[in-house]
């Protein structure tokens, strides 16, 4: 599933195999090892007592969401979280110049056991199965994914990527990322997620679904028009992984990316990013609105 490198790779090459729907995983890059420790140590220093991937053992759901919330929030503004993210994307051949980047996300994904309902606050509900273009209209857009501690591929997420280039039915045409981001601002961090990316209408045969496994240290890239859902967390253990997605500056000015094939959302989601460079917004940057009125190319009927 994946291509895998160990050295620094040309980024136009990179992004054109990523637009064409390759998955690349990096297995050597000594900025994400040195990522994926900080962020253990992070971990365990904030959330101590208590061991991270077996937390919610300790604390009702409610302060489980609370608790969770607020180390995402802390760990996306350290400095440190920071500065080696930008180390990763200079290690895997970005250009920082012209790279813009999305806030650095601490996943966490709770177990469920059998008869229990699924985790469903902001901080610890699992993604349902989406297109990332579905919500951003950015097709230039790449995600970048990592595991904190060791995975399985019953805790994990898992990608359809024969389903990269298909027309599927889903509701982005309905979709307002504006009101999505307003309702988050307002709700607490133990409230019902709410639907937060648009939604797959009509079947889609699961048992496809290729889980990724790889070790902490390492980190894949891919697409933002790969289908891709998280796995239900049955493993006992928390799931604890990081993510950020990134634009190629150049490569949306030109109209260059992944094809949509199915994205009819209303807004493009510029507001969302920030230069890696110097970390100026990128809508202010660009002298356009945080959500910009999408124009095109619409996907053929």
């Amino acid at each position: 599933m994946y291509r895998e490198l160990t050295s620094r790779p040309q980024t136009g090459a990179l992004h054109e195999a990523l637009y064409g729907g390759e998955i690349v995983r990096f297995t050597d890059l000594e900025p994400m090892r040195e990522l994926a420790a900080f962020a253990r140590a992070f971990l365990e220093d904030r959330l101590a007592p208590h061991a991270p991937i077996a937390i919610h053992r300790r604390l009702a759901r409610p302060a489980l969401a609370e608790t969770l919330a607020g180390a995402q929030r802390a760990f996306a503004n350290a400095p440190e979280a920071k500065r080696l993210w930008t180390a990763v994307f200079e290690a895997a051949g970005l250009e920082l110049q012209d790279t813009a980047r999305d806030r650095l996300i601490l996943r966490f994904q709770p177990p469920a056991g059998a008869g229990e309902a699924a985790h469903d606050a902001r901080s610890t509900a699992t993604v349902g199965f989406h297109r990332d273009t579905w919500g951003t209209q950015l097709y230039a857009q790449v995600n970048w994914w990592a595991p904190v501690y060791p995975i399985t591929a019953g805790r994990t997420f898992a990608f359809l990527p024969e389903l990269f280039d298909r027309p599927l039915a889903n509701t982005s045409a309905d979709f307002d990322l504006a009101e999505v981001i307003e309702r988050s601002r307002r709700t607490p961090a133990d409230a019902p997620r709410g639907e937060m990316v648009p939604r797959l209408l009509g079947p889609v045969d699961m048992a496809a679904a290729r889980p990724v496994v790889i070790a902490p240290g390492e980190v894949i890239a891919f697409s933002a028009q790969h289908a891709h859902v998280g796995v239900p967390n049955r493993t006992g253990l928390t799931r604890i992984s990081l993510e950020t997605r990134t634009l190629r500056l150049s490569d949306h000015l030109a109209g260059r990316g992944a094809p949509n094939v199915d994205g009819r959302a209303r807004w493009r989601a510029l507001g969302m990013f920030r230069r890696a460079a110097d970390g100026e917004p990128l809508a202010r940057a660009l002298g356009v609105q945080p959500l910009e009125p999408f124009t095109g190319p619409w996907p053929r009927s």
